[in-house]
């Protein structure tokens, strides 16, 4: 099977690098900067046909390398360029054998502090938001979508970064917010003024950051260093449980950075059954590892050749389609499914509650454990498909999920 080339979206402060292409929400389009010689220029990929392809929307100069772009479901990509010290937007479309471009409006930059970078693509694929950091607040912006062009909506005392949607109309925005030398996952309900509750404090003095979240069976990844102060450790959660956050040892891989990119869909009731897919960086390159939350190993895949690193988009039924471009194939989506089938362990019965879910404490229960498929630094083999590890929830450590708040 071929499809298209993208990378994740970009806006986490999690250690890995930045995605070279943002896919929809639905996925059926992506946006990239693709290099032309030396200059760059947007690229439009359609994901929702037969085969991928991809159409060039080259404006009057080359476009500079801190532009960035994002992909709307009619099919238009968001860019955003900055001109003479502000940050402007528009839409671009292809229109007969040249670009049309849409002008939205501008924000302006107040000082060299404030930071302002696209928000992931929103779950409707209408709406496009961005977030300014400045040094004490930090504010959400609606950059395309609204009526007036670019207009505030949020404001967040604390300096933010992160950016995840909980749910799929759009409304609920999770931010990792920095106060007090500490880094916590909120929520900003965007349909109220951008009122802010709790999402994850795990301790009172850990850094606890939401990295992934699916609403539709409501599993949460995050990163935290609550249950090895100083190192961060990847942990899963489900919004709506009562049950506390995992750290899974299988999950840390020595001398890499592991960063959760994709979940499957689909799984209303079943968020352990969930595949997930990581991107894990070491000192040799970028592969692909695949877990589930039920199971207790980490499978390591190679990536296709011209990946753009760190995205990727699952169907329901457990594909995972892997965007890469290269030199044979400029537009091509690699697919892989993972091993084995889904399975749950005896004792752990995680299910979010329906409809949305209130703060709460959490009960407490072990962590699990597993070892890591591939040692630091080398490029992983080919897995074979009958592998199958059988998982074993190990106690390792407890970590209670505290206030956990969506509204």
């Amino acid at each position: 099977m071929t499809v298209c080339a993208i990378e994740p979206a970009a806006g986490h402060e999690n250690g890995a690098g930045r995605a070279g292409c943002t896919i929809t929400a639905d996925g059926c389009y992506a946006a990239r900067l693709a290099l032309a010689g030396e200059s760059l220029f947007p690229e439009r990929w359609t994901l929702d046909g037969p085969e991928p392809y991809a159409v060039p929307l080259p404006g009057n100069q080359p476009e500079e390398p801190g532009t960035e772009v994002q992909p709307l479901s009619d099919g238009r990509v968001l860019i955003h360029r900055l001109v003479e010290g502000r940050h402007a937007f528009s839409l671009l479309y292809p229109a007969g054998p040249g670009t049309g471009e849409l002008p939205l409006g501008a924000v302006e930059r107040p000082d060299g502090a404030t930071r302002l970078g696209l928000l992931p693509p929103a779950p409707d694929g209408e709406r496009a938001y961005a977030l300014a950091v400045g040094p004490r607040s930090s504010t959400v912006w609606r950059v395309a979508g609204g009526a007036f062009g670019p207009e505030p909506v949020a404001e967040v005392q604390g300096r933010c970064s992160g950016g995840v949607w909980l749910d799929r109309a759009g409304r609920m925005l999770a931010l990792d917010r920095e106060t007090g030398g500490c880094t916590k996952a909120v929520v900003v309900d965007l349909e109220r003024g951008g009122e802010m509750s709790p999402l994850l404090q795990i301790t009172e003095g850990s850094d606890d950051r939401v990295l992934l979240a699916d609403p539709d069976s409501g599993l949460l990844l995050l990163r935290s260093d609550a249950p090895s102060p100083g190192r961060d450790r990847l942990g899963w959660g489900v919004l709506g449980s009562t049950l506390p956050v995992r750290f899974p040892e299988c999950l840390r891989v020595p001398d890499c950075t592991v960063t959760p990119f994709a979940i499957q869909p689909g799984q209303m009731l079943t968020p352990e059954g969930c595949a997930v897919a990581l991107r894990i960086d070491g000192a040799l390159g970028s592969w692909v590892g695949m877990w589930r939350p039920a199971e207790r190993q980490l499978l390591h895949f190679p990536a296709p050749a011209g990946w753009l690193t760190g995205s990727g988009l699952w169907t329901a039924d457990g594909e995972l389609r892997l965007p890469y471009a290269n030199r044979s194939v400029p537009c091509g989506v690699a697919a892989l499914r993972m091993p084995g089938r889904e399975r749950q362990p005896e004792g752990l019965d995680v299910r979010p509650r329906p409809g949305v879910p209130e703060a709460g404490d959490a009960g407490q229960l072990p962590v699990d454990g597993g070892e890591s498929t591939t040692p630091s630094g080398e490029l992983p083999p080919a897995v074979e498909p009958e592998a199958d590890p059988a998982p074993r929830p190990v106690p390792l450590q407890q970590a209670p999920l505290g206030q956990l708040v969506t509204k």
